[in-house]
């Protein structure tokens, strides 16, 4: 996090929808929005040039759409924002490909204005995902599909099957370790571990991962 005010890019086709997001953050003492991009390959350069803290991305935009604007600023930048996919229909199949390339949650743009600025707030910090219940539902839906529960399953001590479940709540490694009864080394160690043993590369492919492979249906 950069300053003590978080700073946002905003990446949507509609002005209407910039100019509304805007009117909304910038009100916040705590927010600042610093740039805005209207298609995704914009967006991109943007992000590049300014280095925001978070980004909201709608994921249908001209050029290149927001999972591969996504896949191309994470790839790309050594220490990358934190970024929001924003659409309209929380069935979006865009939404799962976005979060699956390392967005760290979403919105839906009908989001109340108090939803979208907690969201920010949330993913700004480093060790909390945005997830849910309609991205939970899309990845049960993927997790159905699952035979059987993935050969690193077996891997996991079950500490550390709590972790991907706790993280799919939006707990932070402070509140993780609080739930757990673990000081935050513990909880740090748990997360890399699972990331490791998942293949993941962040947090939220940890927690898609967990829900394809069936790990979450068995929890409660």
């Amino acid at each position: 996090m950069s300053g003590e005010q978080l700073r946002i890019v905003l990446a949507d086709d509609e002005r209407m929808v910039r100019t509304a997001l805007r009117v909304i953050l910038d009100a916040e003492p705590d927010l600042r929005v610093v740039g805005e991009a209207q298609t995704g390959a914009e967006a991109v350069s943007v992000v590049r040039e300014l280095r925001p803290d978070v980004v909201l991305m709608d994921v249908r935009m001209p050029d290149i759409d927001g999972i591969r604007a996504t896949e191309q600023i994470l790839a790309t930048l050594s220490e990358p924002p934190r970024i929001v996919v924003v659409t309209t229909f929380e069935n979006d199949a865009y939404v799962y490909e976005a979060l699956r390339a390392g967005a760290a949650g979403f919105l839906l743009k009908r989001a109340a204005a108090e939803e979208l600025i907690g969201a920010v707030r949330l993913v700004a910090r480093s060790d909390s995902v945005l997830f849910p219940a309609a991205v939970r539902a899309l990845a049960a839906e993927h997790a159905r599909r699952a035979p059987e529960l993935p050969a690193w399953a077996s891997r996991l001590t079950g500490r550390e099957q709590d972790v991907p479940r706790l993280m799919a709540a939006g707990l932070s490694n402070g509140e993780i370790g609080e739930r757990l009864g673990v000081g935050p080394a513990t909880v740090k160690t748990h997360v890399a571990a699972v990331l490791a043993k998942t293949g993941s590369r962040d947090r939220t492919q940890a927690v898609i991962a967990a829900f394809e492979g069936g790990l979450m249906m068995r929890k409660s």
